[in-house]
């Protein structure tokens, strides 16, 4: 569960980076990267932040207000 919560962390911290970016910039990091916004690459990323968004979010309710980072034993 913890690699889950990392993969998480690191989508949704490229998808706010994206997301700040188009904001400030007008530029759309995925999309210049997989040549378009409606290319399956950028719609596999889009989709794969949006799962990890609601990963985050549930998480905690699955675990009892826990969010594994680290691992359990270095506690």
């Amino acid at each position: 569960m913890r690699i889950v919560n990392i993969i998480a962390y690191i989508l949704v911290i490229v998808g706010a980076v994206n997301w700040g970016l188009f904001g400030l910039f007008n530029f759309n990091l995925v999309s210049s990267i997989f040549s378009g916004a409606r290319t399956v690459g950028s719609v596999i990323v889009y989709s794969l932040i949006a799962i990890s968004a609601l990963w985050l979010i549930l998480s905690p309710f699955i675990t009892n207000g826990v969010l594994w980072l680290k691992n359990r034993d270095a506690e």
